[in-house]
């Protein structure tokens, strides 16, 4: 978009799209780490994702 000579406020608006949506899909994934880690924690312990490990990859993100 630069190199095409875009306006600085249509970069940014890129931009700000596209880190929300990273944003969104980091969560969802966190998500589902959490939901599988309460579901079955013996499982995603040997996995190497127990509950703690969930949660420092929220604080990550948050």
């Amino acid at each position: 978009m630069l190199v095409e000579g875009r306006e600085c406020r249509d970069v940014v608006t890129q931009i700000s799209a596209a880190r929300k949506a990273l944003d969104q899909a980091g969560f969802k994934l966190v998500a589902s780490g959490l939901t599988y880690s309460l579901a079955h924690p013996e499982d995603a312990a040997n996995d190497g994702y127990d509950l703690d490990q969930v949660q420092k990859m929220f604080m990550k993100l948050a």
